[in-house]
């Protein structure tokens, strides 16, 4: 059997594929992408994120809404801070966690939309 998915002949367009190519983002930044993927590929880190898009959260305040304990959820903070995706403020002796930037609330939205337009049209 055939696959339905494979062209049916061999013509490269070699115009797009030119065009392509110039448009594509270097060897480096895939890689560097990749990574920062990996980083949201982890439901704990995700859930995190999500409770810090709304408001920022101390440790203590991550634990019980997660109901996670403090070993792991500082683990996955610190993982979090190292990839740039999360930031952090001191208050006396308590560390505030949000999200370093608006771009991590624009993936997470575009991934939780995605999602949602799936289950819809299932």
């Amino acid at each position: 059997m055939e696959n339905e998915y494979i062209c049916k002949e061999k013509c490269p367009h070699l115009k797009k594929i030119s065009e392509v190519k110039l448009a594509s983002p270097n060897d480096d930044i895939v890689i560097d992408l990749a990574d920062m993927f990996k980083i949201f590929a982890d439901s704990t880190r995700l859930k995190i994120i999500c409770a810090i898009m709304k408001e920022e959260l101390c440790v203590c305040d991550l634990c019980e809404l997660l109901n996670l304990n403090q070993t792991t959820v500082s683990h996955q903070l610190k993982t979090l801070r190292d990839s740039k995706l999360v930031k952090y403020r001191r208050d006396g002796k308590q560390i505030f966690y949000s999200l370093e930037d608006d771009h991590v609330t624009q993936i997470i939205s575009a991934g939780l939309s995605h999602i949602s337009e799936e289950a819809y049209n299932e």
